[in-house]
């Protein structure tokens, strides 16, 4: 395949939200758990799941049964939302990032903007067609 650049922290993200999505029966989980059996340190996991948290993906409660759970059902949760939250864009050339002052130059007559354009609507359709759920049940084609 060709290099779509999702960063560890989007990857992680994303086992994240299946570790919670699967031990969800024992309620709040510890990150330290997740961290654990992911084999990633507490101290990065920590700046993802804020993330997650900020962007209304998970709920946290504190003290002695403290941890987290999925904010809502895995699967009303789709790997796309996950990625815009860690990664913020998946566009898989830069140029598609930008607009304004930063737009390319060249985008009004270039060849092969509309190429790019359209990988990246497939991209999006595709993530946002696929559930934590999904990924949970091995249903992903």
């Amino acid at each position: 395949g060709f290099p779509m650049m999702i960063s560890t922290k989007g990857r992680y993200a994303l086992r994240i939200m299946t570790d919670l999505a699967q031990h969800e029966k024992e309620g709040y989980i510890p990150l330290r758990d997740i961290a654990a059996r992911q084999e990633v340190s507490l101290k990065y996991l920590e700046s993802i799941i804020s993330l997650l948290h900020k962007g209304g993906l998970v709920k946290s409660t504190r003290g002695k049964e403290g941890g987290y759970i999925l904010a809502r059902p895995a699967e009303k949760i789709t790997v796309s939302e996950i990625m815009e939250i860690t990664e913020g864009s998946l566009a898989p050339v830069s140029c598609l990032d930008c607009s304004g002052e930063d737009a390319c130059h060249r985008a009004d007559f270039c060849l092969t903007q509309p190429m790019w354009r359209k990988l990246d609507h497939i991209i999006e359709d595709y993530l946002s067609s696929v559930t934590v759920a999904d990924l949970l049940e091995g249903k992903v084609e």
